[in-house]
């Protein structure tokens, strides 16, 4: 019977030449990354009660990006506990101030296809866009990573998510996985890989790649994994590693839970609504719906190309008075690159405020929360009660371009109206 790449992967990490779907095995971890919030504040006190030496410093990678910059002296005392841990540890590598914990370790070269990666938030699994079985664990959990590199996982079932075809004017990878993530729902993938796979996958760019494997965990998945190919050998080259790459894949005869098959030129924009990730509708449904503020950032939709067909869509206009428009690029190699090719400009002449690469107000900590009763329109991953500030406000979901579209006319709006023909990212 042949093995789907969540298998292969684990297999491998076992060091076993086969497992299958709900095996138990003990597993090697290739990187294990904690960030400030739920990193070394939290885990240091077990892991010196228990030896307070890390299984290989060169495994281990931290990143503070939830509290930078603090906006309270708790904040800042997490921080700097973060920092002084990573230097106490010598690890060789700390990443404070450069974005998201998920975009920071793509940039710079540790996640490679067939890896096995655990972090310190939900949100890991975005590694998959590149081919590495990565998954969010809890803290208590990690003190034992830290400690032996090492740490049991049960082998996911797997749901095989074939789109095929080419995307629509005006349609991205976002409304492809809100599309997926409403018809498998926000707890249909428990425990399960959601594998995306099928010729409009093929054609996507790195960066919307990673929108899909970001957003598996919204499905309740355990990991979104796409395979790899010329496109991620080409990326991963880019960023200096020579070493040889394990352009994985499953096997055709695998075994899936399901599979469902889409056609994408039968796709159109799509939102999610207040207050589940699979409340999800065309947005003509929601089209009219005065807005607060729109935000374009975060690990989901802040890279270059989301930054470059905002700045299509904006260029020469304004935003609405009635709302502000916050833009956090998903880190600071990306702020230079879009201040290098003149979008921040574009967007700031727009009315746009830039703010530092950060996790803050995605989740709700710095820089942008909201109030009761006001109304957001993200290209974030999450629309949970309270997610972005008040429990009373109202988070809704949707592609950069429908963020950027929506900034224009201070409510939610289809972003094809905004789009001339030619520009397609």
């Amino acid at each position: 019977m042949g093995m789907t790449m969540s298998e292969k992967i684990l297999a491998k990490a076992s060091g076993q030449k086969s497992v299958k779907a709900g095996d138990i095995v003990w597993v090697k971890v290739d990187i294990a990354m904690m960030h400030d919030l739920l990193g070394p504040w939290l885990v240091d006190g077990g892991f010196r009660r228990l030896g307070g030496k890390l299984f290989d410093k060169e495994k281990v990678v931290v990143v503070s990006d939830h509290c930078t910059p603090p906006a309270t002296v708790q904040q800042a005392d997490i921080l700097k506990f973060t920092r002084d841990w990573a230097r106490a540890q010598e690890l060789p590598y700390y990443y404070e101030f450069q974005g998201p914990c998920h975009q920071v370790i793509v940039e710079h070269g540790h996640v490679r296809p067939g890896r096995l990666i655990l972090g310190t938030d939900s949100h890991t699994c975005m590694a998959g866009g590149l081919g590495a079985f990565a998954t969010g664990i809890g803290s208590t959990e990690m003190i034992g990573v830290l400690l032996t590199g090492e740490t049991w996982l049960k082998v996911p079932e797997t749901i095989k998510v074939v789109w095929d075809g080419k995307l629509p004017h005006g349609v991205y990878a976002k409304d492809i996985v809100l599309k997926t993530i409403k018809d498998i729902g926000h707890a249909g993938a428990t425990y399960q890989t959601i594998e995306f796979s099928g010729t409009a996958i093929e054609d996507l760019s790195m960066d919307e790649r990673l929108v899909l494997s970001n957003m598996a965990v919204e499905a309740g998945a355990k990991t979104g994994l796409i395979e790899p190919d010329q496109k991620v050998v080409e990326f991963i080259r880019s960023k200096g590693v020579t070493e040889e790459i394990d352009m994985i894949s499953s096997d055709k005869d695998a075994v899936y839970t399901r599979v469902l098959h889409y056609y994408a030129s039968e796709l159109e924009p799509q939102v999610a609504c207040p207050h589940e990730v699979d409340n999800v509708h065309p947005v003509s449904a929601v089209e009219g719906k005065a807005v607060d503020q729109v935000y374009l950032g975060s690990c989901t939709n802040g890279r270059i190309s989301d930054l470059r067909i905002a700045a299509k869509i904006l260029k020469g206009k304004k935003i609405s008075k009635n709302i502000r428009c916050l833009v956090v690029p998903a880190s600071q190699h990306i702020w230079m690159q879009a201040n290098k090719e003149g979008i921040l400009d574009i967007l700031t002449d727009a009315g746009c405020i830039v703010n530092m690469p950060s996790c803050g107000a995605c989740g709700g900590f710095t820089s942008g929360v909201i109030g009761a009763g006001e109304v957001v329109m993200s290209s974030s991953n999450r629309n949970f009660r309270g997610r972005m500030g008040s429990p009373k406000g109202e988070v809704y979901l949707g592609s950069p371009a429908a963020v950027a579209a929506t900034a224009i006319e201070g409510k939610i709006t289809d972003p094809r109206k905004y789009l001339p023909k030619e520009v397609m990212v």
